[in-house]
């Protein structure tokens, strides 16, 4: 590092240098599960990252990031990424460098090597979570990412996968999060039942997203809005504002009867135009933002 706090202004060029290709290996599974390592592409996604490592190190925690890649323009572009980089190593390298490393052809100037960043379901649980969202055989890693990503806006507690689900470290995934990764509990491998049942010990609701459920979203949004307001005739089949999680199911097949069962309500989100239905990213959305719009109505005392 020179006084500026930038890299000295040797920029690795050889896209075929043994320490790029070694990088680019995590974009794959197997050296990602070997390592404990993944890649978080773009200055969003590394400016997250790099704040978590800040944090967690400060503390006296596990670093984070352990190595940053990036092109002398994307620095002088964004100079705060090179200060919060600041204890880790940072490179920089030709745009043909980071092609060769990155899973998309333009990394948008930079990339960082990751520890794993996932979490305990007992420290999860330890923590008395209000809302947690939980991916049952969610298979494609943009919507496994749309999902985690809508869960942080929401203000969700954390965010579980079951052990069918895709591996939120897969490039695409990390990227489709913009960073939210980065910001809240993430559980994976997890079997449903377990989680359900230990939830239920707990007094946490469960929610099922079911195209088919016999509750209405909007309905159940109403209802409990009436009853917040003191309309005591307004009775609802569920408080959404009671700690709740909420199952989200494969992309195609939905949630399987075996994972409904689980549920203490079945939920649909109404359709009103000629759509045959929602991705789970969007109807995940939906549930989380009404789900925590009631929780925090409920802690606002009426006037």
């Amino acid at each position: 590092m020179n006084q500026t706090g930038r890299p000295q202004d040797f920029p690795m060029t050889n896209p075929r240098a043994d320490r790029v290709r070694d990088v680019a290996k995590l974009a794959g599974r197997p050296a990602r599960l070997k390592r404990g390592r993944f890649l978080a592409e773009g200055p969003q996604a590394v400016r997250e990252a790099l704040t978590l490592h800040r944090e967690r190190t400060a503390r006296g925690g596990p670093a984070v990031v352990h190595e940053v890649f990036a092109s002398a323009a994307c620095l002088d572009r964004l100079p705060e990424l090179a200060e919060l980089a600041e204890g880790t190593l940072l490179r920089l390298a030709t745009d043909e460098v980071l092609a060769a490393m990155a899973d998309t052809v333009n990394p948008q100037g930079i990339v960082a090597v990751c520890s794993f960043v996932d979490v305990s379901l007992d420290s999860v649980l330890d923590a008395g979570p209000r809302l947690i969202a939980v991916m049952c055989q969610v298979r494609d890693p943009g919507n496994a990412g749309t999902v985690l990503r809508a869960a942080d806006a929401a203000g969700a507690d954390a965010v579980v996968l079951t052990g069918s689900s895709v591996d939120i470290y897969n490039p695409k995934a990390v990227r489709s999060t913009a960073g939210s990764l980065f910001h809240l509990p993430v559980v994976l491998g997890a079997d449903v039942e377990d989680v359900v049942a230990r939830c239920k010990g707990l007094g946490i609701g469960i929610l099922a997203a079911d195209g088919y459920g016999t509750l209405d979203l909007d309905r159940l949004q109403d209802e409990n809005a009436a009853r917040r307001l003191g309309q005591a005739s307004v009775e609802s089949p569920y408080a959404l504002e009671r700690p709740t999680a909420w199952l989200f199911g494969n992309e195609a097949q939905g949630l399987s009867e075996a994972e409904l069962a689980l549920a203490d309500h079945r939920v649909a989100v109404p359709v009103y135009g000629a759509a045959e239905s929602l991705n789970v990213g969007t109807a995940a959305t939906v549930c989380l933002y009404a789900s925590a719009r009631s929780q925090q109505g409920a802690r606002v005392p009426n006037m």
